[in-house]
């Protein structure tokens, strides 16, 4: 049923075994009883390390931003910044695409929100959760353009005037990929959460199984969202299971290394589709940059990396003075942008989307059905996904950790098709079900609840509560605590 829909792919389960048990011999403080994969010390394959400078909010806050603003604390962000051109006394860091720092989704996805009706049970939850709020990608244009401005200013060779002036002593200050504190406190916080949320469901006589990978914020945001869960001991009702994240490994929560054809051109139209929108929607604040700067030219591309620090410096620093650079506008067409992108490389729009998310598809049915999986064809490491003490069925609560694009081709492989409308280049698509930020910020987490009732659920839930027939069982999406349609077979 899912192969027609996956090309095949080198399985590399076999070696994946045999690499372990090398490691596990040749690393000192490795337990000789304990494989390597259900060890979180020391990190292997952690990624990009460095930490930016230290935040001092207390000293570098602007806040209350004039006489006439009354003054709102930082909690711990400092996100009430005056934007031109907010009316309505929005948050432009709800704008921000999978740069956000989490909040719930605010307007749901066109489905009304019920109680469960009397007698019905939620009996397992499966989530999938993204990390916390880090620093950029290693190389990504925003890093780029900030070590290059740098040098710029360091060198003397432009000058900024004007609301740019705070460059002329700017520099460069983030680190690399790790969580940020604000990340931090989003796993923690989630994990407080669903223990509130799903508590009765953890036996207290098992330990479970939580899935992460081997990079360093992935671990840490499964460490952090335990800690929330079960308390500063939560290693005493859970194991972490940190599977390898590089290429040639076989990794359902990083699905992209085992599909070649996601990372070449064929698959990156979403990006196309976003420079034609940057080129549009930035046309006025270039020009009012370029007004105010000599030395260098400011075009759409710099820009749009200039303004991607923003996010970046908030969730690093509690504060960012390039925010209020950019007017409301410009902050909705930098997430119309980022939808873009995501539409045309991750979702719908990409011919590899449902490819890089369909391994995890499988690996849900397999849980839901109580078996373990042995056939390949898919990300799936059949190493660990064919043996019950990794991969096991009997749980009532399975947390897995993940990324952002990632979690979009999962959705994707779904078939939620309401996520599937191309969206235009040369306006924002008002209605458009399609936004990162409300899907994906840092943080993001999908909740798929198993419910088992006595009876079919009436339609009208505002009606009488069931209908007429045998018992029952129901699939239900939560996406950052807001209920979404989901309708069977969600395979096409």
């Amino acid at each position: 049923m899912l192969s027609h829909i996956v090309a095949v792919i080198p399985l590399f389960a076999g070696s994946y075994g045999a690499y372990l048990e090398q490691r596990q011999a040749t690393t000192s403080s490795s337990s000789t009883s304990v494989p390597q994969y259900f060890q979180t010390t020391p990190e292997i394959y952690a990624g990009p390390t460095p930490t930016g400078r230290a935040p001092f909010l207390a000293q570098s806050n602007p806040a209350p931003f004039g006489t006439s603003r009354s003054f709102i604390a930082n909690a711990p962000l400092e996100t009430a910044l005056p934007i031109a051109g907010d009316t309505t006394n929005s948050s432009i860091f709800h704008l921000m695409g999978q740069l956000s720092p989490y909040f719930p989704n605010p307007s749901g996805f066109g489905v009304n929100e019920y109680p469960l009706p009397p007698g019905a049970n939620i009996t397992l939850v499966n989530t999938l959760h993204r990390h916390g709020s880090r620093y950029p990608t290693t190389n990504a244009s925003a890093e780029k353009f900030g070590k290059t401005l740098t040098g710029l200013i360091h060198a003397h060779t432009v000058n900024f005037t004007g609301a740019l002036s705070f460059l002329n002593t700017w520099s460069y200050q983030l680190g690399d990929e790790i969580l940020v504190p604000v990340g931090r406190q989003e796993l923690f916080d989630s994990g407080v959460l669903h223990y509130y949320d799903y508590g009765h469901l953890y036996n207290t006589s098992t330990k479970i199984i939580a899935r992460t990978t081997t990079q360093d914020r992935m671990l840490k945001s499964a460490e952090y969202f335990m800690a929330g869960f079960f308390g500063l001991e939560w290693t005493n009702n859970a194991t972490l299971e940190v599977i390898i994240e590089q290429p040639y490994f076989n990794d359902t929560l990083a699905g992209y290394f085992q599909c070649n054809n996601s990372n070449l051109p064929v698959a990156t139209g979403g990006t196309n589709a976003s420079i034609i929108w940057e080129k549009e929607y930035l046309q006025n604040a270039t020009a009012r940059f370029n007004a105010i700067t000599s030395g260098i030219e400011w075009n759409t591309s710099t820009v749009y990396a200039f303004q991607t620090l923003c996010p970046y410096e908030t969730v690093a620093f509690g504060y960012s003075a390039i925010c209020d650079l950019f007017t409301y506008q410009e902050w909705e067409g930098f997430e119309y942008s980022i939808d873009l992108s995501f539409a045309g490389n991750n979702y719908f729009q990409s011919p590899t989307g449902k490819a890089v998310g369909i391994g995890y598809v499988q690996e849900f049915l397999a849980r839901i059905q109580n078996h373990v999986l042995t056939t390949g064809g898919t990300q799936a490491n059949l190493t660990l996904d064919g043996n019950p003490s990794t991969f096991p069925t009997n749980q009532t609560l399975y947390f897995d950790f993940s990324h952002d694009t990632n979690m979009a081709a999962i959705l994707t492989a779904f078939n939620l098709t309401q996520f599937a409308p191309t969206l235009p280049t040369n306006e924002i698509d008002t209605g458009r079900s399609l936004i990162v930020s409300h899907l994906q910020p840092f943080g993001a987490r999908v909740d798929i609840e198993i419910i088992k009732t006595p009876k079919p659920v009436c339609a009208s839930r505002s009606e009488a509560h069931y209908e007429e027939g045998e018992p029952t069982t129901y699939i239900h999406f939560i996406i950052n605590q807001a209920c979404l349609r989901f309708k069977l077979p969600f395979l096409p």
